[in-house]
């Protein structure tokens, strides 16, 4: 069991009955606080043994909340902030005047049937326009979504709400196709042809997971915006964390760190709010295919997964670094519980008892790009990239997609 889950420690034998009637007082009153704030899991986590933090929900921000920008983590995280700004996170949407596939492609063009689309760049801004041969529309791109190392989606403004494009943009054909999930086809008409309407509860959802502070009380506010996942949609405002440091408060009552969740918190509840989890069980399973894009779903059904750290999201991705590529670079995470006789293999060591657990029985062909057999990349029918499929297993020749 984790430090998170005994926050009262080993010393219970040793209190006496005052301090115990104390801590019994004390843990009512959070029970009673967590209670109150049940609508959105819980609102406190308790760390350590006295110490009882408030607990951040990245997808549920107070509209008190009041965001001071990565920028001001500079002094005292530095490289953190540098390099998470270079992570597929930090660029989950991306400024449309410095956004790298707007800027660098002046013009691109695709065509549906009668419809000829043109994306096209006139100094800081792109435009995105239709045309069934007699009527057209252009629109400018106010929002791009992902950073499009794999591609990227345009949320355009129109006729008084949002909308997702048609098309969306392709690394591996470097041009543009249908979006994801989009209904494949001639459309019906020019406003079907420019794409899907947004309902307000996409709209908020779309932007809580690709922006900073887009989002707050459950209402949009794209004037507060940042563009991209920055440091306090995980940590929460870091205003009342710089004062404290500034002011000789405590640093660490005054901000969230995820790290003091337990593996399935971080996996399941964390960075499931946008990756979404297996809480969504029916939707994602009504998915097929496709649902091997939302990792903390997939990784949930593996045999091995479990509420140990060693195989939770943050095991193998550090938040604060752009992703690593190779199935070399994964070998020491999977043999931190697969280990040959319980021993640890070279370049591995024993985990702690906080994070750790029993060892898993070692792989009778390799100890090596073990991810290559077990985390089959799946490429999905008209998106032109293969996606990592978290669902760790013994993958059979030929076996079909299991859902």
């Amino acid at each position: 069991m984790s430090e998170v889950a005994d926050p009262v420690g080993s010393n219970k034998s040793r209190m006496n009955y005052s301090a115990r009637k104390r801590i019994l007082i004390a843990a009512l009153f959070v029970v009673c606080l967590l209670l109150l704030c049940g609508a959105t899991r819980s609102s406190f986590v308790t760390f350590g043994q006295n110490q009882v933090v408030r607990r951040w929900q990245p997808k549920v921000v107070p509209a008190s909340a009041i965001f001071v920008g990565d920028q001001a983590c500079v002094d005292c995280h530095k490289d953190e902030v540098t390099s998470q700004r270079l992570t597929s996170m930090g660029m989950a949407m991306e400024p449309v005047a410095s956004a790298g596939v707007l800027s660098s492609h002046k013009t691109m063009k695709h065509s549906i049937g009668g419809f000829s689309y043109e994306i096209t760049r006139k100094g800081e801004q792109s435009f995105y326009s239709v045309t069934d041969g007699t009527d057209s529309v252009t629109i400018p791109i106010k929002y791009a979504f992902g950073q499009g190392k794999a591609g990227q989606t345009y949320v355009l403004e129109y006729d008084g709400g949002f909308y997702e494009s048609l098309l969306s943009y392709y690394n591996e054909i470097d041009g543009l196709d249908f979006t994801i999930g989009a209904q494949r086809g001639i459309p019906k008409s020019l406003r079907a042809a420019v794409g899907r309407r947004l309902s307000d509860g996409e709209v908020v959802n779309c932007f809580a997971c690709h922006s900073t502070g887009a989002v707050t009380g459950g209402k949009l506010h794209l004037e507060k915006l940042t563009p991209g996942i920055r440091c306090e949609s995980c940590h929460g405002p870091g205003g009342e964390h710089i004062n404290a440091i500034k002011n000789g408060g405590s640093a660490i009552a005054s901000i969230f760190n995820p790290a003091k969740l337990s593996g399935d918190e971080i996996t399941e509840e964390f960075c499931a709010s946008c990756h979404r989890g297996n809480d969504e069980y029916s939707v994602l399973q009504r998915m097929e295919i496709n649902n091997v894009r939302f990792q903390p779903y997939r990784v949930f059904k593996s045999s091995c997964y479990s509420d140990d750290h060693r195989i939770s999201c943050e095991a193998c991705h550090n938040p604060h670094e752009p992703l690593k590529v190779g199935a070399n670079i994964y070998d020491a995470k999977c043999l931190a519980c697969h280990l040959a006789g319980g021993k640890p293999a070279k370049g591995t060591t024993t985990p702690s008892k906080s994070s750790g657990g029993p060892f898993a029985p070692a792989c009778k062909v390799a100890t090596k790009d073990c991810v290559t057999c077990h985390m089959l990349k799946v490429e999905l029918p008209g998106s032109h990239f293969k996606f990592t499929d978290h669902y760790i297993r013994i993958n059979k020749p030929g076996s079909a997609f299991p859902n």
